[in-house]
């Protein structure tokens, strides 16, 4: 077994405990509100405009034995820099109000993946970063593309309204591949770092989910769940 098959097998119940989030379960269920899309969103805007700032910062603090990761995180940069205004132009399509959007702070779980994100690289070890680029990109290619269809379907918004979703739906499938080449050269510390860092991110990022607003009759069912 690889080290990536060993992260995806020790981190089931973290991800199975995200996949249960009331949030997700009802749009797999295609019981989604607009509210609940553009909350999603706005939180999404949030820390996705994070990734090439934290990148940028993992580079600067590869330490000698991770120097080898140097050019896949400056490629990963190139790709990944300007997708929040992706967002913001779904927001916009879906008829949100992208001003108030961009002015307004995150929610608190956002905002606290985003902290220990930036805390784990600086104060850390960057290596952990990939834990959390294993959980959202993971995530990603398990849910975006069906959400985004079923999403459309409940809401009839236009094909513009979905472009972060179907767009990481598909780019995220080439990117879980590079990750698992590059998680599995590091060393057994880097790694056992990795497996708790994509635990410790299910979990904030679920909780991401966790405070997204349902619909009334979801909502009773969470409460009473």
């Amino acid at each position: 077994m690889s080290f990536y098959e060993h992260l995806i097998e020790t981190t089931a119940a973290e991800r199975a405990h995200l996949f249960a989030a009331p949030a997700i379960a009802t749009c797999l269920r295609g019981e989604v509100t607009l509210p609940t899309y553009l909350a999603f969103l706005q939180e999404a805007f949030h820390h996705v405009r994070q990734t090439t700032p934290l990148l940028m910062a993992v580079g600067s603090r590869l330490p000698e034995r991770l120097e080898w990761l140097r050019r896949p995180v400056a490629e990963y940069i190139e790709e990944e820099i300007g997708h929040e205004e992706w967002i913001l132009n779904d927001i916009a399509a879906a008829g949100g109000d992208i001003v108030a959007a961009r002015a307004s702070r995150p929610q608190l779980p956002a905002e606290v993946m985003v902290a220990y994100a930036h805390d784990l690289v600086w104060r850390r070890n960057p290596a952990g970063f990939f834990g959390m680029v294993f959980v959202l990109e993971g995530t990603s290619v398990a849910l975006a593309l069906h959400a985004a269809d079923l999403i459309q379907q409940a809401l009839g918004l236009p094909d513009a309204a979905f472009s972060y979703l179907r767009s990481h739906g598909t780019l995220d499938q080439e990117h879980t591949r590079h990750l698992a080449e590059l998680v599995n050269r590091m060393t057994p510390e880097d790694q056992a770092e990795v497996v708790h860092c994509a635990r410790v991110f299910y979990q904030l990022y679920g909780d991401i989910f966790r405070a997204l607003p349902l619909p009334p009759a979801t909502q009773k069912e969470a409460t009473w769940n």
